[in-house]
């Protein structure tokens, strides 16, 4: 990757990405206490719209077009158990006791993206979902501590991978975290395995998200007949946490708290 692929933000663009993180963040906290056993996907999703629209933003996932796809249908992402991402809010799907679900949220505010996701426990979960669960999470907690002005965008995955690989779960490999800004996904791509040193240096002003998917088995996924909804190969849990940082002089800032 070419360090001049990637968008290095101005002042002002900054200010306007933090206003952007801290409402995709406030959603995340609204959204939070609905999660609760016999709600379906569908109306957290409705809820999330609702919400965005009130407070001036856009859901930027909701009709969405990366090449080779078709439109994205929904506001947020609902990944239940064993879906890995994109997964479809709907509302034949009733979230159980017991069950997993990340939910992802990005909003568009004055021209900016914000994207953040958690997973949630449903009830009370499984030793082995709350384990994962966990994990995935503090394995996104050590990779932001290794963003920085002249480290690489490679020890950021390594230190996930190597944290992961610990517990005996595995590291997503085709799908990545990116950069962000004007544009929902733009350069770098930001992978959660790797080794120290490689990849582009890091630059005050670079912003991308890091979104570790973390999976029980197997890193290998497929991806449903909707074109949209990634599953593990093996069908086993996985979970995921995401925040949209910045690259600073001194370190890094978590945009979406």
């Amino acid at each position: 990757m070419n360090i001049k692929q990637i968008t290095i933000l101005t002042d002002s663009e900054i200010v306007k990405m933090r206003k952007a993180g801290k409402l995709a963040a406030k959603l995340l906290r609204y959204l939070r206490d609905m999660i609760t056993p016999g709600i379906s996907t569908q109306e957290l999703n409705n809820m999330a719209e609702k919400w965005t629209r009130s407070h001036g933003a856009r859901s930027a996932p909701l009709n969405y077009t990366p090449n080779g796809f078709n439109p994205f249908p929904k506001s947020i992402c609902t990944s239940v158990n064993e879906v890995v991402c994109h997964g479809i809010p709907s509302y034949k799907q009733i979230l159980k006791d017991g069950d997993i679900i990340n939910v992802d949220v990005t909003v568009i505010l004055d021209g900016y993206h914000g994207d953040t996701s958690k997973t949630f426990f449903v009830g009370t979960p499984s030793m082995k979902a709350k384990e994962l669960t966990n994990v995935a999470n503090e394995s996104l907690q050590k990779a932001i501590l290794e963003v920085g002005p002249g480290k690489h965008l490679g020890d950021i995955g390594a230190v996930i991978e190597e944290y992961v690989t610990g517990f005996g779960f595995s590291v997503v490999r085709e799908f990545v975290g990116h950069g962000i800004g004007k544009k929902f996904h733009c350069p770098p791509q930001i992978f959660h395995y790797g080794t120290r040193g490689d990849g582009v240096m890091m630059q005050p002003g670079m912003a991308f998200t890091i979104e570790p998917m973390i999976n029980e088995g197997t890193w290998k996924t497929e991806i449903l007949s909707d074109g949209w909804t990634v599953v593990t190969l093996d069908r086993k849990l996985s979970a995921q946490f995401e925040h949209t940082i910045i690259v600073t002089c001194t370190g890094v800032e978590i945009l979406t708290i």
